[in-house]
């Protein structure tokens, strides 16, 4: 199967999951009990006259003709970026996931690519130095970092490195007297104030993607083609990257790429331990405030950024492994 065909065949099934996704988001809202509407009612204690509340309720999309109407408007205002306006904030959504996406993306996924890049060059090291103090210490030794939840390892760090040390900002994506600019000053502030919620997710994050890519070389250097590659007296370095690593990463690319694809839904504990103005961050606060539509759109963007993952990885593994492609 050719490229492009490929491409068209998979770029069919995301858009169809995407049209489901934006229609339950749709739904969901509508098949609960009551409507964000009366619960702002509810909130203002009868200040609210009912006029006001019918008001409110078609301004939302709610009761504006019937379900199909209110479908079809909802469906052309969120193929153009309007995501409506939030409850709490009184912005548009859209402007709101915007701003909190950039500090996820940066955060959770800076440290995604560290910790899976580390990871898989130790992954490598251990499986071909098996017996060795490199591969009787680290997998262990990760792995019982790994154990710890990684907001119990913030909130260690925040405690030990950021009060009472003090070598550290313990709150905030950047020091309270700046604003977002280019300048060296607000990226070298923005720089270290990741490195505590950074940190911890990778020392997490490491464990999972050294043993995956130990045990994935491991079942690749037992093949036959290694053994023919080592007759042949090709130099071992060669051999471990460009005939081992090379099939044994496979597996973790399509992890790495999933996982990503949830970045931004943010590390919402760790958002939380650093008030750190993320994703996750900004979900918990639409939660706790049923700000329905900042709800919406944030599961919505999620939603799309797992698809769109998945059609990357896909891309991804048909250009790279040649065996995908005869078995279409």
């Amino acid at each position: 199967m050719s490229f492009l065909a490929f491409f068209i065949r998979r770029l069919g099934f995301t858009l169809v999951a995407t049209w489901v996704a934006i229609s339950l988001n749709f739904l969901l809202p509508r098949m609960m009990p009551g409507d964000p509407a009366e619960v702002i009612f509810g909130q203002s204690q009868g200040k609210m006259k009912p006029e006001t509340l019918e008001k409110l309720r078609e301004s939302m999309g709610f009761g504006q003709g019937t379900i199909i109407e209110q479908y079809v408007s909802y469906l052309s205002s969120t193929l153009q970026g309007d995501l409506g306006r939030s409850l709490t904030h009184s912005e548009p959504v859209s402007s709101i996931i915007g701003d909190a996406l950039l500090w996820s993306i940066f955060l959770a996924g800076g440290a995604m690519i560290i910790a899976f890049t580390i990871g898989t060059l130790l992954g490598i090291a251990c499986a071909w130095k098996r017996g060795s103090w490199l591969d009787d210490w680290v997998p262990p030794v990760l792995s019982f970092i790994g154990a710890f939840p990684y907001f119990f390892l913030a909130m260690v760090a925040l405690s030990y490195l950021g009060f009472q040390q003090g070598w550290f900002p313990i709150r905030h994506a950047y020091s309270d007297g700046l604003s977002p600019q280019w300048s060296f000053e607000f990226a070298h502030s923005v720089a270290v104030h990741a490195i505590l919620p950074a940190g911890t997710m990778v020392l997490v994050g490491l464990g999972g993607w050294t043993l995956s890519m130990r045990n994935n070389m491991i079942a690749t250097l037992g093949e036959d083609y290694i053994a023919f590659a080592r007759a042949r007296g090709l130099n071992s370095r060669w051999i471990m990257l460009r005939y081992a690593a090379q099939n044994a990463i496979l597996p973790n690319l399509t992890g790495f790429g999933m996982a990503l694809g949830f970045v931004v839904g943010g590390a919402l504990l760790t958002e939380i331990v650093f008030s750190y103005p993320g994703q996750g961050y900004l979900l918990l606060e639409a939660v706790n405030n049923k700000d329905y539509f900042l709800m919406q759109g944030i599961f919505l963007t999620i939603t799309l950024a797992a698809l769109g993952a998945n059609l990357m990885v896909d891309l991804l593994t048909f250009l790279y492994d040649p065996r995908t492609r005869r078995s279409l």
